[in-house]
């Protein structure tokens, strides 16, 4: 049996960067030709370590960097203005759209497609209102947000 480090996901064998043992004909012929593994030498072994570190480390980053914008988050209070008639029935909806378009005058990008609106998915009316921001896979902020008439 031979050692392998696969680069993508192989059903029934094991996902990518895992190192796998391998009949040699299957190394041979399939996995390394077609780009799907490499043989696990000392050389590629110390690669796929240092890989796997600075995934690792860029990751860390990622993830600290998305809790500090949720702190800021949290702490930016946001109004969004809209025209409303007399009884606060605001003309159009407000949505993730405009919210996104506030927290980016506020100064923190936010992209519309991280906001979740809680309970409606357009807001017809002036009050307060909760959005959740997923910012990255284990980050997400729950957000109060007012709609105010102009």
């Amino acid at each position: 049996m031979l050692e392998v480090i696969l680069k993508k996901e192989v059903q029934n064998l094991g996902s990518k960067d895992e190192i796998v043992k391998v009949r040699p004909g299957y190394a041979r012929n399939f996995l390394v030709p077609q780009g799907i593994a490499v043989m696990a030498t000392e050389s590629n072994r110390k690669v796929h370590a240092e890989n796997l570190r600075q995934r690792a480390h860029k990751e860390a980053k990622i993830l600290e960097d998305a809790k500090a914008m949720a702190e800021k988050i949290s702490a930016q209070v946001i109004k969004i203005g809209a025209k409303a008639g007399e009884n606060g029935k605001i003309f159009g909806s407000v949505n993730t759209v405009m919210l996104a378009d506030a927290y980016e005058k506020a100064g923190i990008p936010v992209d519309r497609r991280q906001i979740a609106l809680i309970g409606d998915d357009t807001i017809k009316q002036l009050g307060n209102y909760k959005a959740n921001i997923k910012l990255h896979k284990e980050v997400s902020v729950e957000v109060d947000f007012e709609v105010i008439g102009e």
